[in-house]
């Protein structure tokens, strides 16, 4: 299986992957308007991969084959000083 995978003009790291290249007519028109307009970055031969960079590559396969594409949403952003906080039990005063 190969898809195709864009990059969004809207949203920072954001990508759409789809089965077919320029084939967009599975991804709902709201999600099309939020996402900009599509940028390629490259074709992947999914059968040939083991893993897909940030991606899971069995949830990425199995909502192509349901759906007909996957969004891949930026991992949310880590608060570290409050994440040291919580460790040493910091209580504002």
């Amino acid at each position: 299986m190969i898809c195709a995978v864009y990059k969004s003009s809207r949203k920072a790291d954001t990508y759409l992957f789809v089965t077919k290249r320029d084939h967009f007519e599975e991804v709902p028109a709201p999600l099309m308007e939020m996402f900009g307009t599509p940028s390629l970055v490259m074709l992947v031969p999914l059968d040939k991969r083991e893993e897909l960079g940030i991606a899971d590559i069995h949830r990425v396969k199995e909502e192509l084959a349901d759906k007909g594409y996957y969004l891949q949403l930026p991992p949310p952003v880590t608060n570290l000083l409050n994440e040291h906080k919580q460790e040493i039990g910091y209580k504002p005063e």
